[in-house]
């Protein structure tokens, strides 16, 4: 990889991890649908008149907006809003790749490695870890729905898999559209339409802040330079520093916030992370690199 392509891969890798951070800012003093409809809004709006339509069916793109930026995002933002602390989240979230590698093999029928299957034991052994923790302070039912969002990011990933959208950052612009107006509704019907006008009129500036940050960099940035990745080198160069982001997270939240790793959750973190090692990286053979190249496999994050 290029220098200046692995500064971009790291930049997205921060960006990111310190993402969840954001969020739990911008829930400090607006509701979590809510939220997440801004953050698609205006990660949308105005970009999806300036770029033109989305170069794949639409059955994908509003798959992908209801399984990504609603059922993901929504239940990610509620479960952190009932107190599920950033760098938790940013950790669990990745039970993703389990459930990625899961219906890759149930719906795309995909034969798994044996090194997939042990990463896939490896993981939830982690998740398993951390729920059984006695002095975690997150509530188990907001913890479930952080595994639940990542059961829908597997499904939008598979999704996601089928569409193969040549330009990432189009088909993003065109997911968080659709998500916007079901994410409106659910907040109205749940939030009440009281607390949400009292939230914009009561906006402050780091809620603006957390809104643009992740509307405009976890978003756009991220999901740009992503894809840009993705069509400049093969997945198994570009899918490890996902690995990453997690590890940022629970240091952004260590520092920033000030949330504590225990010494059980601190095993879990490595469990996690060695078993999504397990899950994305293969072994190399000549004939493979070489097949390898062009390939994409498009991973959403945060």
């Amino acid at each position: 990889m290029k220098p200046r392509d692995l500064l971009l891969a790291l930049a997205v890798v921060v960006v990111w991890g310190i993402n969840f951070v954001v969020i739990e800012v911008g829930l400090e003093g607006v509701p979590p649908l809510l939220l997440s409809a801004l953050r698609f809004f205006f990660a949308a709006v105005p970009a999806i008149f300036l770029l033109g339509k989305p170069r794949v069916p639409w059955r994908y793109v509003v798959g992908v907006g209801l399984a990504l930026g609603v059922a993901k995002f929504g239940l990610l933002f509620i479960a952190m809003d009932h107190g599920v602390p950033a760098g938790l989240s940013s950790l669990v979230l990745q039970c993703q790749v389990i459930f990625t590698v899961l219906f890759a093999i149930a719906v795309l029928r995909e034969r798994p490695r044996p090194a997939q299957l042990i990463g896939i034991l490896i993981a939830c052994a982690g998740i398993v870890l951390i729920v059984l923790d006695k002095k975690l302070s997150a509530p188990v039912g907001a913890l479930a729905l952080v595994i639940v969002a990542g059961g829908f990011w597997g499904v939008s990933n598979t999704i996601t898999r089928y569409a193969k959208p040549a330009d990432t950052l189009r088909f993003m612009i065109w997911v968080s559209a659709v998500a916007v107006v079901p994410l409106l509704v659910l907040s109205l019907l749940t939030e009440g339409p009281r607390a949400d006008l009292d939230a914009l009129r009561g906006i402050t500036l780091s809620g603006v802040g957390s809104i643009a940050y992740l509307a405009f960099a976890a978003t756009l940035f991220g999901f740009g330079v992503w894809g840009y990745l993705l069509r400049q080198y093969d997945a198994s160069t570009v899918a490890p520093f996902s690995l990453l982001v997690p590890i940022v997270g629970m240091s952004a939240a260590w520092v920033l916030r000030g949330e504590a790793v225990g010494l059980q959750q601190g095993i879990a973190a490595v469990l996690v992370i060695g078993g999504m090692a397990c899950t994305i990286l293969r072994r190399r053979t000549p004939v493979a690199a070489a097949s390898a190249v062009g390939r994409v496999k498009v991973d959403a994050q945060g």
